[in-house]
């Protein structure tokens, strides 16, 4: 699944962080072969200086990493500027998904994996921020305002109740989405197209848990009651909540 790299495209970076270094290589190796620029780190404090001076489009990142671990990476690399993260974790577990997401990453995958899924990913994440630009020339420059919640496209900030909400960029990319449609049922399939761009580097299909996760993690800072589930379907953002 090549970038399609031309004569005059730039080649897209991506900083592969992983302290197994067959693993590394392995995925530094796969992602040349699809027309990727890569640096590669093996350990925490390594990977966010390579980030500041590589200045990658994405970033592969392991969780379980000697020095820092790969979440305090990820907290360190979105301060310095704001870059997609795929994040690599040997734990299935809920709470620490949650953790990776608080911190910025946009995406997460659990060992064992497969490199064509890895590449597929990155193709999506390398997407990312030209989909969010995309949002909000499609949503339009006027705030969104949906009873006490407020999404501006065009300052990416959300306010609730008078109070700004803190998102990180797919957060506000995912309400975004869902605040164009307010009371309609989006699905996950749609979700994951319009957002992480998957249906367009062939991951429709796939399963996952990205788009549940996000949601979780958006109802955490808005309140549970703003998004809606619709079990078998999909996430509905409410018009107003009741009581409100």
């Amino acid at each position: 699944m090549s970038q399609g790299v031309g004569p005059t495209a730039p080649r897209r970076r991506v900083l592969v962080v992983e302290d197994e270094r067959v693993i590394n290589d392995q995925l530094a190796e796969r992602l040349r072969t699809e027309g990727y620029d890569v640096t590669q780190a093996y350990d925490g404090l390594t990977a966010v200086e390579r980030a500041r001076a590589d200045e990658p489009d994405v970033v592969v990142l392991d969780v379980m990493l000697p020095g820092i671990d790969g979440h305090e990476v990820c907290r360190r690399v979105q301060a310095q500027r704001p870059v997609p993260v795929l994040m690599l974790t040997a734990r299935d577990d809920e709470a620490d998904i949650l953790v990776g997401l608080g911190v910025g990453a946009d995406d997460y995958l659990t060992k064992p994996f497969r490199m064509r899924e890895v590449v597929a990913r990155v193709a999506a994440l390398v997407r990312r921020v030209d989909r969010a630009a995309e949002l909000v020339a499609t949503s339009g420059s006027a705030p969104l305002v949906l009873g006490g919640l407020t999404v501006d496209p065009g300052r990416r900030r959300t306010v609730r109740d008078g109070s700004e909400v803190h998102l990180t960029p797919t957060e506000f990319d995912l309400l975004l989405c869902l605040a164009r449609d307010p009371g309609q049922v989006l699905t996950r399939e749609r979700l994951l197209a319009e957002v992480w761009g998957w249906a367009e580097v062939g991951l429709t299909g796939v399963p996952t848990r990205t788009v549940d996760s996000h949601v979780k993690a958006l109802r955490a800072k808005l309140g549970p009651a703003w998004i809606r589930t619709v079990h078998g379907v999909g996430y509905a953002l409410e018009a107003e909540v009741p009581g409100r």
